[in-house]
């Protein structure tokens, strides 16, 4: 089986070519093209085949990590969306939660609804929770409802009507009219896109699902004729929140399931590397030319969360857009390599501005004229400037400098060394800070923990973060620059499907309901997964959303498999109560449990091995010098530059090194000891004086 994997991100195009049965894995970087993605892809696609010698017709699966649904949400650049709900609701998406992220700033902004007021529309019609139609839908308010919507030129809608997830009769028969009366705008309806509780949260999920669906449709069938003209149709699958692929189809419908696309495909790979190594817990580090993302891995097992936000304002919980979908756990924040630096009331700020592929850093030579942390790092010697991707870019150091000298080391009055040196600190802070968030303030302790850190720059700050973070080591996978790329050729289809039933434990029912509710979340998965086209039976996980009787807030447990039979509800009320422990360091014996959200994941199970080494046959080069900047060593040193290949021997030794690999860099402060181990990885031990 030949497949290939490509993952789109803010700077570069990753790919990666692998051939299941001789094991041959052929690695490229392209910059994006933000103008047209496309352009990339075929560009990345056509050189990878032609280096392989094989044409289109032969790749068995193409595998794709997408950003555009992200972007088009955080650039607020998706589409002409209008929202119809309950008549009486027209302000639930505006009111929110009515909370305050930070309790004592005047000042905090909101992030800029997907949909403006004046295009939420009310219909006259009520259910209630338990399903039971209080006041039919009336066709008439509808009528004028959709009117109101062609007139304003909207291009997709969003339905999410009171209950409609415990009966969704009245927006079924919203879509139907909407496809007769304006069949050219895209419907999502809640009972669909979200079929949970929590108005807003619901409805939050179905305009983000609905203010994406045309630019993604657009997106994926442009695509799928690029696939089409390079000789392999049909064989497109793609990446969810959840780190599980589906059809074109598929995300087509919900494409609200891929907006952590990219960073979900790198969590695979951070998984299958932890298994590896026998590592059960890490945090991961990816950092690429626009953004850095921390998540983290315990027992082995990614953690998925039910609920996510994106838009956040400073990495703040409860300041973003919330979306009702599963996605692994992740905290992204403006700090890449093309991130901007700047002088900003006498001191250096980084991010969360990017200059992103076109112009890039200043050092690409590409009319870029704010310098970036990839500026700073090449400044500071850390960066070859003739070996950078893979050799097929020549950076300009003399421009980087000039660009840190007028813009941070004039104003400052300090030299260009101090002000790059300035810049890499400040980055590695930002990132130091979204760590601590995904493991301190999660109840995660750093020194039991790994890193694996991967992206185009993350192996460049992973020391340094693991040494402020107390992070005892860090592994640089095999294939680190185009990590989420392979993890897409590890990934498998997977499809997560949940419905609301706030269900007692104690309820003499409780087993028939539980039943009747999975019989029917199977026939959907079952729907779903189907549209992937992939052969085999799918292997079941269920999943609940818990709480003591009482409670308003709940905690994810994970529910035992096997026959849903009479002892049932007494093992599923032993899970809550050890994940409620674990969670709270404490439980109430004589409290009554109940289910709020329940979901069932259907996995197609992998097809084989799931390691990929990217380095057959390649050669070290000589091992050489030149001057770095390391302060703990006296500043500019020279230092001992390697190529990865070179560490095959197994042998550790003691930084201050830099290790070049074909598409990233490896730095090894003073004091710390690196080495590869047998699957070719690379293990930095981080030494217990640098630690925080």
């Amino acid at each position: 089986m030949i497949r290939v994997a490509f993952d789109i991100g803010g700077t570069f195009t990753d790919f990666v070519l692998h051939d299941g049965g001789s094991g041959r894995t052929i690695t490229s970087k392209v910059p994006t093209t933000p103008e047209d993605l496309s352009l990339a892809v075929v560009n990345g696609l056509k050189g990878l085949l032609a280096s392989a010698r094989l044409d289109g017709k032969d790749l068995a699966a193409v595998l794709h990590a997408t950003t555009v649904a992200t972007n088009a949400v955080l650039e607020r650049k998706g589409a002409a969306t209008g929202l119809i709900t309950t008549e009486g609701f027209r302000d639930v998406l505006l009111i929110g939660r009515q909370k305050r992220y930070e309790t004592y700033d005047l000042y905090i902004d909101k992030p800029k609804p997907l949909v403006q007021r004046r295009h939420i529309v009310e219909v006259e019609e009520r259910i209630s929770a338990d399903g039971t139609v209080v006041a039919p839908l009336d066709m008439a308010s509808l009528d004028r409802a959709i009117d109101q919507m062609v007139a304003t030129g909207r291009e997709t809608v969003g339905v999410t009507l009171l209950h409609a997830y415990a009966n969704p009769d009245h927006e079924q028969r919203i879509r139907e009219r909407f496809r007769q009366r304006a069949p050219a705008i895209a419907v999502s309806i809640s009972s669909e896109i979200s079929p949970k509780f929590r108005e807003y949260e619901r409805t939050s999920t179905t305009v983000a699902n609905a203010y994406v669906m045309p630019m993604v449709d657009r997106y994926l069938k442009h695509l799928e004729t690029t696939l089409v003209d390079l000789g392999c149709p049909d064989r497109l699958l793609i990446m969810q929140s959840n780190a599980g692929l589906v059809s074109p189809g598929v995300a087509r419908d919900y494409p609200v399931r891929i907006i952590e696309s990219g960073p979900a495909a790198g969590i695979v790979m951070c998984a299958e590397v932890a298994r590896s190594v026998g590592r059960k817990n890490v945090v991961t580090f990816d950092m690429g030319g626009t953004t850095a993302k921390l998540g983290a891995i315990d027992n082995g097992t990614p953690a998925i969360m039910p609920t996510f936000e994106v838009d956040l304002v400073r990495a703040k919980r409860g300041s973003g857009l919330p979306l009702n979908v599963p996605s692994v756990e992740m905290l992204e924040i403006g700090a890449g390599g093309g991130s901007i630096a700047r002088v900003e009331k006498g001191m250096i700020a980084v991010g969360p501005h990017s200059a992103g592929a076109v112009p890039g850093p200043i050092c690409y030579g590409k009319g870029g004229s704010q310098p970036t942390i990839t500026d700073a790092n090449v400044v500071l010697g850390y960066i070859s400037p003739d070996r950078f991707n893979a050799g097929s870019m020549t950076l300009d150091v003399a421009a980087a400098m000039q660009g840190i000298e007028a813009n941070i080391a004039r104003p400052l009055g300090i030299s260009v060394h101090e002000a790059a040196w300035g810049v890499h600190l400040i980055a590695t802070a930002n990132m130091e800070n979204a760590l601590r968030l995904v493991s301190v303030e999660r109840g995660r302790d750093p020194r039991n923990y790994a890193m694996v850190a991967f992206g185009g720059a993350g192996p460049l700050h992973a020391a340094r973060l693991a040494r402020r973070s107390g992070v005892p080591q860090v592994i640089v996978p095999n294939g680190a620059g185009v990590g989420s790329a392979i993890g897409l050729l590890q990934a498998t289809p997977r499809i997560d499907v949940s419905a609301t039933r706030v269900l007692r434990l104690d309820d003499p029912n409780a087993v028939a309901l539980i039943a009747e509710l999975y019989q029917r979340l199977e026939a959907q998965a079952r729907a779903e997964i189907a549209r992937v086209g992939q052969s085999g039976e799918p292997q079941w996980a269920r999943y609940a959303q818990m709480r003591y009787v009482g409670q308003g807030f709940e905690i994810h447990v994970d529910l035992p498999a096997g026959t849903i039979d009479a002892d049932y509800p007494r093992k599923i009320i032993d899970a809550f109560r050890a994940a409620y422990l674990r969670k709270n360091k404490f439980i109430d014996e004589q409290g009554i449990v109940e289910g709020v959200d329940w979901t069932l994941a259907a996995t197609q199970p992998r097809q084989g091995h799931a390691e990929i080494r990217t380095t057959d046959g390649t050669v070290a080069g000589k091992a050489t010098t030149r001057r770095a900047w390391f302060p703990e060593a006296g500043g500019l040193v020279e230092t001992r530059v390697l190529d990865r290949a070179a560490l095959a021997d197994g042998k550790s030794f003691a930084g201050p090194a830099i290790i070049d690999d074909p598409h990233c860099t490896i730095v090894v402060p003073p004091g710390d000891t690196v080495r590869m181990n047998p699957e070719g990885h690379i293990i930095i031990d981080i030494s217990k004086e640098g630690r925080a």
